[in-house]
């Protein structure tokens, strides 16, 4: 169907005129079906991470499993932060390799394989910091922790649960109500260094895209759209949506509305590149919340200077989400990349309608 109904404006007007009431229904049915394909999808993937969650657990010692899990409606859920402190929850220093491996599978389970890749990535770099800070023990890769909030299940009755891994410079977080996804925000990932220097591993920067995105954007900007873009001529230390903060910045700077095509192009990629964190068939759910509230309503801001190795930071809002990106600290080469979830960091909205209907965490 795709290959002989053409909507794209090459395509001549009579042509789309001509297609007929019966091509219009078989369109309409194949759109209507790959909606469903991609629902179902999204609930084999939350099948996926139920028993790569219950698989970690059934693996854990019994003190283990007390450290690891905790009631869905514990205050800890919500207790979320990217800075080397210690937390609730276990460490995967503290398992076993077969426990590790398993606790990798969660991992790996919610996230798309770039991503996890660099998640691992960033655990790694505590190892580097590990070295340029003289053996500080506040640097370990080892010190990321991994908590499960309710019991994995995927029934359609069953409890909203939900699972975590956080350390130094990254918080993952997912939630699911009734058996199907809802949220996998706040997510943050971060680099230091933001580009590694010296050593076997020079050269390395696990989170480029998002800031080379955000630079060829601005840059792409004509004078008279960079004074509506630039909202600040120094960027601030950290980003603004930071962990405790509910009262969401405002949307502001250049409407995507006021881009160029080639510029909707570059601020699509961009957002694309903090919802594709999560595997394909979760992202699919995103990216269309997004486009449904609007792409003429996203703003992209920025503050700060156009180039590498002097502070810069941006925000993309938009009615349901904000993105932000900060490199300011260690010289600018220090990157926090945030993606929140106004409606739905913690699946919020969506429980709000679950508890409403009866139903309450165990």
């Amino acid at each position: 169907i795709l290959e002989t109904l053409d909507f794209s404006p090459s395509c001549p007007e009579g042509a789309r005129k001509g297609l007929g009431v019966k091509n219009m229904r078989c369109l309409l049915l194949f759109l209507a079906m790959m909606n469903i394909s991609l629902a179902a999808l999204a609930q084999d993937a939350v099948k996926e991470m139920s028993v790569a969650a219950n698989s970690f657990l059934a693996a854990l010692t019994p003190e283990q499993k007390t450290k690891t899990t905790f009631d869905f409606a514990d205050a800890e859920r919500q207790n979320w932060n990217f800075v080397p402190l210690a937390r609730k929850g276990i460490t995967f220093k503290e398992l076993t390799p077969e426990q590790r491996l398993l606790a990798h599978a969660l991992l790996s389970s919610g996230l798309s394989t770039r991503a996890y890749g660099k998640t691992v990535s960033i655990m790694s770099l505590d190892q580097i910091l590990h070295e340029l800070e003289n053996k500080s023990a506040r640097r370990d890769p080892e010190m990321y922790y991994i908590s499960v909030f309710g019991k994995p299940d995927v029934k359609a009755d069953a409890p909203p649960w939900g699972w975590r891994v956080e350390g130094h410079h990254i918080s993952l977080n997912f939630t699911t109500v009734k058996g199907l996804f809802h949220s996998s925000t706040p997510s943050f990932l971060g680099s230091n260094p933001g580009e590694v220097r010296t050593g076997a591993r020079a050269g390395l920067r696990v989170l480029s895209r998002e800031e080379d995105l955000g630079f060829e954007l601005v840059n792409s900007l004509s004078e008279a759209q960079r004074k509506v873009a630039v909202i600040m001529e120094k960027a601030p230390a950290e980003i603004i949506n930071v962990p405790g903060r509910n009262d969401w910045t405002k949307a502001e700077g250049l409407p995507q509305g006021e881009m160029t095509e080639a510029q909707k192009a570059i601020l699509v990629k961009l957002i694309r590149e903090y919802i594709d964190r999560v595997r394909p068939e979760l992202a699919a759910a995103d990216w269309s919340k997004i486009e449904k509230a609007g792409l003429d309503k996203i703003y992209f801001a920025w503050a700060g200077a156009r180039e590498p190795g002097i502070g810069h930071y941006y925000r993309v809002q938009g009615p349901t989400f904000v993105l932000e990106l900060d490199n300011t600290q260690n010289g600018a080469n220090h990157v926090h990349a945030l993606w929140r979830d106004t409606e739905r960091d913690f699946g919020k909205d969506l429980l709000k309608e679950h508890y409403e209907h009866g139903h309450h965490a165990k």
